[in-house]
């Protein structure tokens, strides 16, 4: 089975590229991806699989595939949803969709996935074991579409979930991946500072919220710097400090917007817990009173290491020529919304290398000039692939 499918990728690689770029070209915003959905579930019409859509709080589809012989339950997912950038790449198959992007390389995980499931199911007469196709929307947006997808209960048979992501910064043919924590969670923080506004010339009759959210804005660092052990991984951002106003009107209101990002749950709490701290001691200390709204969002993800180990060997022993290095990377800044999936079930998560042809300093994901060499969707077909049949042994 193992020769057979791989030689079906080699076959159907062209159509991979062909998927992607009709995906690039017609991108759709997290929670609105109908035609994205629609055209995913025609592709497997007629193909004798279960196909359900309009799975969790959006279009989700999973599609499953049952094999002829007993074995493992597995899922692989690939999410289809796109960004609010205005595309700025060279490409003749550029978004129609002015203002809308693929910009993270969503199209090639949904390209890569779509045409290795079509393959699986011509050979589910050798196949052991169920796979279930997680056809995911929303990733870009919390609250995401994984978690609705777990809640649904159509994975609690799941013995493992695998996923990947299309790395610009690591060469076509390098697979990474890494045990335990990989990507960063997030949360979400609004914080609005009520004081009493005054003529700027006598602050005493004032109570001046400006003074106090800037204060906020340098004491809550002291969290990362000064309540984190220094091998801790946390983030603090204030990406926006709404304080407008007139220049000799003492501001009565700001409000304020953070960024906040951290590597474990103990982390989480941490912060969490010393944010709301600081926000009790700034209406005491500033007299001011504070409405703040702490949003987690997506949790860290957690590579399963005895998961990931294994599928570090079998891609080192795969004797796939596409792939040319498989190593153990750190973990990324970044958040990613397959963190529930690994929160539920056994999971690996790895980055597949896409490098463009001929590009010294790659632009990152979500950059409006954000591009892949598209070799590395048979990179992503082939390694998945491997795994599959990983389990058939």
């Amino acid at each position: 089975m193992r020769e057979k499918l791989m030689e079906m990728l080699d076959a159907r690689k062209d159509e991979m590229i062909q998927i992607r770029r009709y995906l690039h070209e017609h991108p759709e915003l997290s929670f609105k991806e109908e035609k994205t959905s629609r055209y995913i579930a025609e592709f497997y019409k007629g193909k004798g699989v279960e196909i359900q859509t309009n799975i969790g709080n959006g279009y989700g589809i999973i599609v499953t595939i049952v094999g002829a012989k007993r074995g493992k339950t597995i899922g692989l997912r690939a999410d289809f949803d796109a960004l609010p950038i205005v595309e700025e790449t060279p490409v003749p198959f550029k978004s129609k969709n002015e203002g809308v992007m693929h910009a993270c390389g969503h199209d090639g995980h949904t390209a890569y996935l779509l045409v290795l499931a079509d393959c699986l199911i011509q050979l589910k007469s050798e196949l052991a074991g169920t796979i279930k196709i997680i056809h995911q929307h929303a990733e870009e947006v919390p609250p995401g579409g994984a978690k609705s997808i777990v809640e649904s209960g159509l994975l609690d048979d799941l013995d493992e979930v695998y996923g990947i992501h299309l790395l610009p910064i690591a060469t076509v043919g390098m697979v990474g991946y890494n045990k335990g924590y990989a990507f960063n969670g997030r949360a979400y923080m609004k914080l609005k500072i009520q004081g009493r506004g005054g003529h700027g010339s006598s602050p005493h009759l004032a109570n001046d919220a400006i003074v106090a959210g800037a204060h906020f804005v340098t004491a809550v660092q002291t969290i990362i710097s000064r309540r984190l052990s220094p091998f801790d991984i946390g983030v603090i951002t204030i990406g926006s400090f709404d304080g407008a106003g007139t220049f000799n009107v003492i501001k009565d209101s700001v409000v304020l917007e953070g960024d906040i990002r951290y590597m474990t749950d103990a982390t989480k709490e941490t912060i969490e817990r010393e944010v709301k701290r600081l926000v009790r001691g700034l209406q005491e200390e500033f007299d001011v009173s504070c409405e703040l709204t702490y949003t987690p969002d997506y949790p860290p993800l957690y590579n399963n290491p005895e998961l990931t180990e294994k599928v570090a060997v079998t891609l080192l022993n795969a004797n796939v020529k596409e792939i040319t290095e498989v190593m153990e990377v750190p973990p990324m800044a970044p958040s990613e919304d397959f963190a529930y999936y690994a929160e539920r079930f056994p999971a690996c998560f790895f980055y597949i290398g896409c490098t463009p042809k001929g590009v010294e300093e790659p632009y990152f994901n979500h950059n409006p000039k954000f591009d892949i060499d598209e070799d590395a969707l048979l990179v992503a077909a082939k390694a998945v692939g491997q795994i599959v049949c990983s389990m058939q042994e």
